[in-house]
């Protein structure tokens, strides 16, 4: 099935995806990587408030190439970063906030039970850094830039992103770890017959 969704996204809108389906979104998505995840955490463990909302919220994992014009930020590229670097830090995360979708390269792993009924894990293939930049309308704004420009939190507005591949559904299938647990069989038939 293919689906097109438009943030801020509902419960009900993640529900009906099954993995393997394809996904396009419309609106608003924020990037994140590493650094982001731990401050995220780190004032949250300080009773801080964030700059930004994550309820409904589309997070991609993506440190984006910008250029900065006289009065605006320029996309140049932005490609899925390897999602597997957040595996530890999304669990707590998605606990306290309603973050729906997640966006990124190479899956996530141990993750499919904190997404159980909450969020959704959609793969982008790696190496689409131009496509992924025409697909950004606007940058609307950033945060935490002293984080460094692949770090900060880029708030951007996307139209039809995609084609995104739901890799892990709200159900808690994960076809990363389908693929990876059948490799590894096939790899045991092979040794086996050697």
């Amino acid at each position: 099935m293919e689906y097109h969704l438009q943030t801020p996204l509902k419960r009900e809108d993640i529900e009906k995806l099954n993995a393997g389906d394809i996904v396009y979104i419309s609106g608003e998505i924020l990037t994140a990587r590493d650094e982001a995840h731990a401050r995220i955490l780190e004032m949250e463990e300080k009773g801080e408030k964030l700059p930004f909302s994550l309820e409904g919220a589309v997070i991609y994992h993506c440190g984006p190439l910008m250029q900065q014009t006289e009065s605006d930020w320029e996309v140049v590229s932005a490609g899925p970063t390897t999602s597997g670097r957040m595996s530890k830090m999304t669990p707590p995360i998605l606990k306290t906030h309603e973050i729906r979708a997640i966006i990124g390269k190479g899956g996530m792993k141990g993750v499919a039970d904190a997404l159980k009924n909450r969020c959704v894990y959609l793969a982008y293939t790696g190496g689409c850094a131009a496509l992924a930049a025409e697909l950004i309308k606007e940058v609307k704004t950033v945060h935490w830039l002293d984080l460094g420009m692949p770090e900060a939190v880029w708030v951007l507005r996307v139209k039809e992103f995609g084609p995104l591949i739901v890799g892990i559904d709200s159900k808690g299938k994960d076809i990363f770890t389908e693929v990876r647990e059948k490799a590894e069989k096939v790899l045991e038939k092979l040794d086996k017959q050697n």
